[in-house]
């Protein structure tokens, strides 16, 4: 199994260039399922979760080629066509590594009139269930059958346009819902929904394919159910996670990069956090100029439903604020087992006391290498980051975590003068 090992303490310099999301990738591979015609998307990242939703929708019988781009070049672009869906079932041998490939039952239902699909995996962060999908989807004329650890749902005669009123905001669910609407007959009404940037793009895709969805953006969609939908060539929007682990990795060292593609209304609250935090941002004609202007200072930040600041950046602020000066309080609201960074930051000489789902982080002088172990995605790059502004060698092991959501970290940071390689297990 592969580890990576960093020697800390250099600050990075130069630029970096921002990856194509992989949350809005995952959410756009699937609306291929809609359609006969072909969806080509630019701006795919090279990440294990893309080959695995790849492989998914083979297993549907979808078609997915890559156009010639040249392996030292970041990003890929990939057609994919659906001209006959083969199967409806997602099996739990591929759903099982990806939470994401439950993307696959609202697409299914809504071409197919049904759908098998495994429950669903991924990172061990918390209990993150399914049931405000199958709901909305009940509301769309959907029939549920939970069995052997499969969701069955059936639409005889297609789906129908309905309201749903999400009790609670959900990214997926709304996700899902969404894509089965866009074909449902008459007119759906969907509010409370989430509106992540990755769900703009989805719904602004959806609209390239012929979807008449309105309220982009906002609380409220009203999705206007069409016969078919055509295809379409689409840009995967910039990734602002990755953006936001690369600015805390300037901060954290004391550094200065320019995040090349980053786009500044998608970072909102990680920037203003940053900020406060004494990280110096500004727009610059190709991204977001990022450096520490003094030291960095302890904040109170806590986790929330978009335009909040989102749980996929509390890890890596942890370990940027293990260094700052004075205290600062992170709170985890989505996921109650989003603290499993913290012993192994702890091994590395931060001084951080967790209290149910909050975190009180006393920032100290510094740093010190040692083995560490990475327990899922965000947990991953934020071992990355302490190692960066660390004394001494740090050794990641597990990082097939990171392989999920990073594009070829180690040369992205390499560029910028991190000290960091990746060691095989050969």
């Amino acid at each position: 199994m592969d580890k990576i090992v960093i020697r800390g303490g250099k600050p990075l310099s130069g630029r970096i260039p921002i990856s194509g999301a992989k949350n809005a990738a995952l959410t756009l591979m699937p609306c291929a399922l809609l359609t006969d015609e072909p969806l080509t998307l630019r701006n795919l990242p090279r990440l294990a979760d893309i080959d695995t939703f790849g492989h998914l929708l083979n297993n549907h019988g979808l078609s997915t080629t890559i156009e010639g781009t040249h392996p030292d070049e970041f990003g890929r672009v990939m057609t994919i066509r659906a001209n006959r869906i083969t199967s409806t079932v997602a099996p739990y041998d591929i759903v099982r590594k990806m939470r994401a490939s439950i993307l696959v039952l609202g697409p299914l239902l809504a071409r197919a009139g049904e759908a098998t699909v495994s429950l669903p995996g991924g990172c061990a962060i918390g209990n993150r269930p399914i049931d405000l999908h199958l709901k909305a989807l009940e509301h769309l004329g959907a029939e549920i059958e939970l069995a052997a650890g499969y969701v069955k749902a059936t639409a005889k005669g297609g789906l129908r346009g309905g309201k749903y009123v999400f009790p609670l905001v959900s990214v997926g669910a709304t996700e899902n819902a969404v894509m089965a609407a866009v074909l449902a007959r008459g007119e759906s009404v969907l509010e409370n929904v989430a509106r992540e940037p990755e769900i703009v793009d989805l719904c602004n895709c959806l609209r390239a394919m012929g979807a008449k969805i309105e309220g982009i953006g906002t609380e409220r969609l009203r999705i206007t159910g069409v016969r078919d939908l055509h295809g379409a060539t689409y840009a995967v929007m910039p990734d602002r996670i990755e953006a936001g682990s690369y600015a805390c990795a300037a901060a954290i060292t004391g550094g200065e990069v320019e995040l090349v593609g980053a786009s500044e209304a998608d970072l909102g609250s990680t920037l203003d956090s940053l900020r406060e935090a004494g990280v110096e941002v500004t727009p610059t004609a190709d991204g977001l100029s990022v450096k520490r202007l003094n030291g960095l200072r302890g904040v109170t930040v806590s986790t929330a439903p978009y335009p909040g600041f989102p749980t996929d950046m509390q890890a890596q602020f942890m370990s940027m604020l293990a260094v700052a000066e004075g205290a600062s309080l992170l709170t985890e609201t989505i996921f109650e087992n989003r603290f499993m960074h913290v012993p192994e930051l702890s091994r590395m000489g931060a001084d951080i006391t967790v209290r149910g789902r909050s975190a009180v982080v006393r920032g100290v002088a510094g740093l010190t290498g040692a083995p560490v172990m990475a327990t899922d995605l965000r947990a991953s790059m934020s071992l990355v980051l302490a190692g960066l502004a660390a004394s001494g060698e740090t050794t990641v092991n597990r990082v097939y975590h990171l392989d999920r959501g990073y594009e070829r970290l180690e040369e992205k940071l390499s560029a910028v003068g991190a000290d960091i390689e990746r060691i095989g297990d050969g």
